[in-house]
């Protein structure tokens, strides 16, 4: 599946390969229009047409299968016998887990790919920019992060979008929406993706993301398009 929203991303030309938490590709750099604003997606879709899954799945929340052994998914992620990557074509209703076998409590397998938003990307010259990220969909009361994706980096690299992982965590509100305003040192390209992590445990880590599949999911994304 590619995400229900039809979003302005260009697909790579190659894959250099994918690793932990990230997908590498070859890339240019081209500055954004001014202001540019873009669709999310969901990160499970994103990847899925990146990497040619079949069929597409989420590389980093699962679901229960009693016949699943202990396996490592395909983002390097292990994980324990009894569940499995959480497949699109599941059921909505079907309740997710962590790597470890977790209940991401407060998700179903619909609702965590039922999240929705956009980014407007504001240049503000040696500023950087301004970026607002607008969401629905979110768990109520869950801890989220924004990042960067830099695909230009191999393995793929990630920072917080706003550069020193200070103003780039927020909680949503009672209905599941946030809007969050971020000031980023430097401009995004085609090189860069924003990313939206979720913490499942409650806890942010600054600059960094956390143990991805266990902790810390990628759950939206848009990669600035060339």
């Amino acid at each position: 599946m590619f995400d229900r929203h039809s979003v302005p991303l260009v697909r790579t030309a190659m894959l250099a390969g994918v690793l932990a938490g990230g997908i590498a590709c070859s890339t240019s750099s081209v500055p954004v229009p001014v202001p540019l604003r873009l669709a999310l997606v969901t990160h499970a879709a994103f990847f899925s047409q990146e990497t040619n899954q079949n069929p597409p799945l989420d590389p980093q929340v699962f679901v229960r299968d009693a016949s699943a052994p202990a396996a490592t998914g395909p983002q390097n992620i292990r994980h324990v016998a009894g569940i499995r990557n959480a497949l699109l074509t599941d059921p909505s209703a079907a309740p997710i887990y962590n790597a470890n076998g977790v209940l991401l409590d407060g998700f179903t397998l619909g609702s965590w790919l039922g999240a929705r938003g956009d980014v407007t990307i504001v240049p503000a010259g040696t500023m950087g920019a301004t970026i607002v990220v607008t969401m629905t969909g979110l768990r109520p009361r869950g801890v989220y992060s924004l990042f960067e994706n830099h695909f230009d980096e191999t393995p793929v690299g990630f920072t917080p979008l706003d550069g020193s992982g200070t103003s780039n965590t927020f909680t949503a509100d009672a209905q599941g929406s946030a809007r969050i305003t971020v000031t980023a040192p430097h401009v995004p390209t085609h090189d860069n993706a924003v990313l939206l992590v979720y913490h499942s445990d409650g806890m942010a880590r600054g600059t960094e993301r956390g143990p991805i599949g266990v902790t810390a999911h990628h759950q939206l994304i848009v990669r600035i398009p060339q």
